[in-house]
């Protein structure tokens, strides 16, 4: 062996060591100076013989080329969701379906923390890293194997040489780090940017997220057997993996209890963010005795702790207008740092919730997110009330246009009168141009901001004329001849959609997406739609005099009458494809509901093939819906549905269905 040849290996077991002692023991042993300059070193003589670099050399950690997709992977072990469960009766009635399963008068478990991240394979051959995916649907996932080798906490190389090993973690940033790559705001939390950034396809840009890991589970192996799961957490971590930390072995259920009581009250001080804790049975006997379903396995759970909710100051309401004038009023806060993120804005939802609450400007508040997303007000401290508050109410006239402020007999809403309100025009261009409406490419917010302040539309109908304004377009900020032509092509092409996309993206009050298609299938043009009456309207399976009411006084609008001239002058479509044929009555009388990130169709898509074989969607569940259709990251919907026992179905089982 040459001298380069022993200096690279050399320097390869010198930065693979301690790189494990600082990204997977949290234990450094030299300075970062120290291994940035080993490394480098490294990188020189890999430069000087490239046919010496191994895959498992540090050097490979700063990604690999762009890619152009990623391949699905078929999981060779299901990557199961799991039940949640609320309080602790929940979780006692659990420990009885499994006592009286197994015949036990007491059960072990483990208690781990439910780490907010997104949910990845590991594969290794003969102790190597050869495949990293994504969960997915949890059958089928992403391969994302040259993202993830820029996770230095994942092993390119095991200490033991395995024949075969699968093991599944949870892929997060770390507090500190998401507030450092977070500055722009481009995440709404820490699981977002994971997701967002292991979904990248140049892994240089997720070698920079600061992305880490932690296993939790063997899905299968190869030459080892285990009697408990907490065998095969200390042996992941003989391996050489970061292991689910704070895990906590309990002899019954009672100390299991204790324990999420223990993670839910030390939630600040943990590192990463977390959204639960997981009780699993610790036997791997008596896992196989109790099973799972196809969703999720009979021995864990979930336990999902209350929203978080912080106490900040009050310092201001506003108001923003929506596209159909109403008047919200929202939370100026002192910012917060409320489950992963900085909030300093929060909704208030509508006059009537400020009073029932009795919210006041200056007053001390308990804030939360909505579903873990939304910030809302929940309650106000009173005990921390001065006296020197202030009473809010809602501004007579629109604060952007001046026009009138009303509010309508039995409605919680304000609303602006004004015809020509910009506010109102700039969310209605934003909803005309959404996916599920018009579906117009590259018409993003700035772009509608830009081109409402410069004069260049003012309905959705100018939006047809501005290929007449080309050379103003491209010298406006931020626009260059190629996105102007690529703007034009986009709302050109769309001249074509059918008639349920445009009654759809008018905006027409309580007239959804559903209810503009059964429109489109009920009436044969725009002009029969527009002078049908309510008694014409009510007919329509699935409306009520609300909703009939709703489109006649619509197209009542002089203003209405006029853009949708307009639109005809500009050869918009406005016929009906006529009513939509269904395959087969299969669905006929039944109801679904979707949720989730579905990996196989979009949920417009899914919804459509639905109503093909004659079914209906909702957006809520209720006792009513027969299925619920998950898909990865299901959030109340799946919750709801579990709780009022309505059959669940991941997209395996849907496409059963439909096939």
């Amino acid at each position: 062996m040459s001298e380069i040849e022993k200096r690279i290996k050399e320097l390869q077991d010198i930065l693979n060591y301690h790189g494990h002692k600082y990204y997977v023991e949290d234990n450094p042993e030299i300075s970062d100076f120290e291994y940035d300059a080993l490394l480098r070193e490294l990188e020189n003589l890999e430069s000087e013989r490239p046919d010496l670099v191994t895959e498992d050399s540090p050097t490979q950690r700063v990604g690999g080329k762009i890619l152009e997709g990623f391949e699905k992977v078929e999981h060779s072990v299901p990557m199961q969701s799991l039940l949640d469960v609320f309080n602790k009766e929940e979780l006692l009635a659990f420990d009885l379906r499994v006592r009286e399963a197994l015949g036990l008068e007491e059960v072990e478990y483990v208690v781990e923390r439910k780490i907010d991240g997104l949910s990845v394979s590991l594969e290794y051959e003969n102790g190597k890293f050869i495949r990293g995916s994504t969960r997915g649907d949890g059958k089928v996932g992403e391969d994302v194997t040259n993202n993830l080798k820029t996770v230095k906490s994942i092993p390119l190389s095991l200490k033991q040489d395995v024949p075969l090993i699968e093991v599944r973690g949870e892929v997060f940033i770390p507090k500190k780090d998401f507030a450092k790559i977070n500055a722009d705001q481009e995440f709404a939390n820490p699981r977002n940017a994971a997701a967002g950034s292991l979904r990248q396809l140049d892994p240089k840009v997720a070698a920079s997220r600061k992305l880490d890991i932690y296993v939790f589970n063997v899905q299968r192996v190869e030459g080892k057997e285990f009697k408990t799961h907490a065998e095969t957490l200390e042996y992941m971590k003989e391996l050489g993996f970061k292991v689910s930390p704070g895990y906590k072995i309990c002899k019954n259920i009672e100390e299991a209890w204790n324990e999420i009581v223990a993670i839910g009250e030390a939630r600040e001080q943990i590192g990463f963010e977390i959204d639960g804790a997981v009780v699993k049975v610790n036997a791997l006997a008596q896992r196989e005795i109790m099973g799972s379903t196809t969703k999720a396995p009979r021995w864990a759970v979930a336990y999902k702790y209350p929203a978080e909710k912080k106490k900040t100051l009050l310092k201001d309401i506003y108001v923003n207008v929506g596209r159909t004038g109403v008047l919200t009023p929202n939370a100026l806060l002192e910012p917060v740092r409320l489950a992963g993120t900085t909030v300093s804005r929060a909704t208030l939802h509508n006059m009537d919730y400020i009073k029932e609450k009795d919210i006041r400007i200056g007053d001390t508040v308990w804030v939360q997110k909505a579903g873990d997303i939304i910030p809302e007000v929940v309650e106000v401290v009173l005990s921390e009330r001065k006296g020197d508050e202030k009473e809010f109410n809602m501004p007579q006239n629109c604060p952007v246009c001046g026009s009138e402020v009303v509010r309508e007999g039995g409605e919680a809403a304000f609303r602006c009168t004004g015809d020509e309100c910009l506010a109102k025009l700039y969310r209605s261009i934003e909803h005309f141009a959404s996916r599920d409406a018009m579906n117009i490419e590259g018409l993003g917010p700035s772009i509608v901001e830009a081109l409402i302040e410069k004069g260049f539309i003012k309905d959705i109908a100018d939006l047809y004329t501005l290929y007449q304004r080309k050379d103003e377009l491209i010298n406006m900020d931020r626009m260059g001849k190629k996105s102007v032509e690529n703007l034009i092509n986009s709302i050109q092409k769309t001249k074509a959609n059918n008639i349920d996309r445009l009654l759809f993206g008018l905006g027409i009050r309580h007239i959804g997406l559903r209810a503009a298609q059964l429109l489109a299938e009920n009436f044969e043009t725009m002009d029969d739609i527009m002078h049908a009456s309510v008694e014409d309207l009510v007919n329509i399976p699935e409306y009520g005099e609300k909703m009939a009411q709703s489109v006649e006084s619509f197209f009542k609008q002089e203003q209405i009458q006029e853009i949708v001239k307009k639109l005809k002058d500009a050869g918009v479509n406005l016929k009906s494809s006529g009513k939509k044929q269904i395959k087969d009555s299969r669905f006929t009388g039944l109801t679904f509901v979707l949720t989730g990130t579905l990996s196989k169709f979009t949920r417009t898509e899914a919804g459509e093939i639905i109503q093909n074989f004659g079914g209906k969607t909702s957006g809520s569940v209720s006792k009513k819906t027969d299925y619920v259709l998950a898909g990865e990251d299901a959030g109340s919907k799946l919750d709801k549905a579990q709780q009022l026992g309505v059959k669940v179905i991941d997209e395996e089982e849907f496409k059963r269905m439909i096939e």
